[in-house]
């Protein structure tokens, strides 16, 4: 079964940065576009950034410039660098693996953002 997971989270302060990663099992990981999700307390999940398989990248305008997405598809790999983190930032965070009309969900990751 193809699972993709997540790792990198953890609790920092203002300011701090982290590289998630997510994962695969599969080295048909370069023909999945890749999407980098989160979710706070109370909130719904949203869309954080992106990556395809071309390279490709887009993001959220709250993420902007602080926020950068890569891939390395010799490891089977995604990554979220996250820089300049902000206690809103503050969220589980979750990677999706997409081709064609298949989905695949990490487990999620913590990141936490306070003193």
């Amino acid at each position: 079964q193809v699972q993709f997971v997540e790792s990198g989270g953890d609790l920092v302060q203002p300011g701090g940065s982290l590289r998630l990663s997510c994962a695969a099992n599969t080295n048909l990981f370069n023909r999945y576009d890749m999407g980098w999700y989160r979710q706070s307390l109370g909130k719904e999940r949203e869309w954080v950034a992106d990556i395809t398989r071309g390279g490709n990248t887009s993001y959220a305008d709250s993420v902007k410039g602080r926020f950068t997405v890569s891939r390395d598809n010799a490891k089977n790999t995604a990554y979220l660098q996250i820089n300049s983190l902000k206690p809103e930032d503050t969220a589980v965070y979750y990677c999706k693996a997409n081709w064609g009309f298949v989905n695949y969900w990490g487990q999620g990751t913590q990141v936490t953002v306070s003193l």
